[in-house]
């Protein structure tokens, strides 16, 4: 018996087979995590030991300086050692990974030749880049 995949084509003849690709954007997932994990622990370690002498404030709220909450003074801020430039990097990291599930995806669809999964997978992008890219 042949089974037929979601394209109709026999799937020996696949390059990408949906259990393949589902197998794929796991392990995508599971690295992107990581790596924003080991960032975060190597950017908290980094912070504690910068201010390991000073006693925080908690009657005053500050929050991070207004030049982290953009890619320029993230990128900045970690060739000049800054730690929270680098617990920043680790949460973009961390909003990046599914991000770049969907982009491999749309990368997969087109391989499949799907046309309507090719057509929402790029919506579905294009909203997500939008959300993460526009000016503030």
């Amino acid at each position: 018996m042949v089974l037929e995949s979601r394209t109709g084509q026999n799937p020996e003849h696949e390059h990408f087979d949906d259990r393949r690709m589902e197998v794929i954007m796991g392990r995508l997932l599971q690295v992107g995590v990581l790596l924003a994990s080991f960032v975060m622990i190597a950017g908290g370690l980094l912070y504690m030991h910068a201010h390991s002498g000073e006693t925080p404030n908690y009657r005053v709220f500050s929050s991070e300086p207004q030049r982290l909450r953009h890619f320029s003074g993230v990128f900045e801020g970690i060739q000049t050692g800054d730690p929270a430039a680098l617990i920043q990097l680790a949460v973009l990291l961390l909003i990046a990974t599914p991000v770049a599930r969907v982009a491999f995806a749309l990368i997969a669809f087109l391989i499949e030749r799907d046309k309507l999964f090719v057509v929402i997978s790029s919506i579905v992008l294009a909203v997500l880049l939008y959300g993460f890219l526009r000016p503030q």
